[in-house]
């Protein structure tokens, strides 16, 4: 097992990365703060690991609330559901919420614990790769808006997270590959060593070679938690910068529906268009663009937006985007492998070219 911890003065905590760590009570125990634990999962999680989570709580008053799989999910409508449940328990403040599952799961668990009673502690057991190497760590919490994702929510910090690698033996393979989708993310924002080492292992990953998982989540929730330490708010403009790819992503989840693209797979294809555009400024090169475009598609990922997209809706819904600041889009982009920049530095032609390149209609 491997533990570091996410630097953040008296809101610091630790990550924990291991096979079968979930079955070691301690983990939990030395974080739940209280008598009660109250466990959020969905209908697809809950039967493989909800009854380990169960015997490791058997000291607290114990509750725990099933919710439907899925991103469509990830609303208001839920937050009430969790909200009634937590009220018809009398859970009080001293309870600790766990949130079990993936990215759903845990954003809307850390929003829930944000605001029930303002405020109370939770913990992180994210069983997908996006979760454990992203939505997991940095407190961001929240829900989706008709309108836009993630566009309702709260910066709250968890107590601990517990990445249990040996869930990802249980993953569907589409659900993989989007994990692997922010993993890249972390060598292209910053991290370029990393990388070249995607490159030459890109292949282990999708055969879930052990070794090469628990290194690649290692290092991706190392550079998202020196990021955070670093920036927590996103004041900044650091954190912004672990959004690359995301402006074009969160506007095809909008479009195509909730869940119909798992957000990995979203962010794929925006990283790529945003690559393409950091070409078009002259920041990135064409052999960047095409290690970029190689790495995804063997990853299984899209590197194409839904054929019925259009790219003036595409537009619309990136104006929508949270870091858009005074009518003024700012995007991530890349002034080469491992290095991005948040910018609001692009002239708009450039973007409509990029939208209307990757767009069919």
């Amino acid at each position: 097992m491997t533990k570091f911890d996410v630097q953040l003065g008296e809101r610091s905590y630790p990550i924990y990365i291991g096979k079968n760590i979930r079955e070691e009570p301690t983990h939990l125990s030395r974080h739940v703060h209280g008598g009660t634990v109250f466990i959020i999962s969905n209908d697809k999680v809950a039967p493989l690991y909800l009854d380990a989570i169960l015997n490791n709580c058997r000291k607290y008053i114990c509750h725990h609330l099933i919710l439907p799989d899925g991103e469509i999910y990830k609303s208001l409508d839920t937050m009430n559901l969790i909200y009634s449940a937590l009220l018809k328990n009398h859970c009080d403040r001293d309870t600790t919420l766990i949130a079990l599952g993936g990215g759903v799961i845990g954003d809307i668990t850390g929003f829930a614990a944000a605001t029930y009673q303002r405020g109370v502690n939770f913990i992180q057991i994210p069983t997908t790769l996006l979760a454990q190497v992203d939505s997991s760590v940095g407190g961001k919490t929240g829900v989706n808006h008709v309108l836009g994702k993630n566009m309702i929510g709260a910066f709250y910090q968890p107590q601990c997270v517990i990445a249990d690698l040996s869930t990802l033996n249980t993953l569907e393979d589409r659900e993989l590959s989007a994990g692997i989708a922010e993993i890249i993310k972390y060598g292209l924002i910053g991290d370029a060593e990393f990388f070249v080492w995607l490159e030459h292992n890109i292949n282990q990953l999708l055969a879930r070679d052990s070794n090469a998982l628990a290194y690649a989540v290692q290092v991706s929730c190392k550079n998202k938690a020196q990021i955070v330490a670093e920036d927590e708010l996103e004041q900044t403009g650091k954190r912004a910068l672990l959004n690359y790819g995301h402006t074009f992503g969160h506007a095809i989840e909008t479009s195509a529906g909730y869940g119909n693209w798992i957000h990995g797979e979203a962010v794929a294809c925006g990283m790529l268009m945003a690559a393409s555009l950091s070409m078009k400024l002259g920041w990135a090169t064409e052999q960047d663009y095409r290690r970029i475009a190689k790495l995804l598609e063997i990853a299984k990922l899209p590197t194409e937006p839904p054929e019925d997209m259009q790219a003036t809706e595409f537009k619309n819904l990136m104006a929508i985007d949270k870091k858009t600041r005074s009518g003024t889009l700012h995007l991530v982009l890349l002034k080469g492998i491992g290095k991005a920049v948040l910018t609001s530095e692009f002239p708009a032609p450039l973007l409509e070219d990029v939208l209307r390149e990757f767009c069919k209609l």
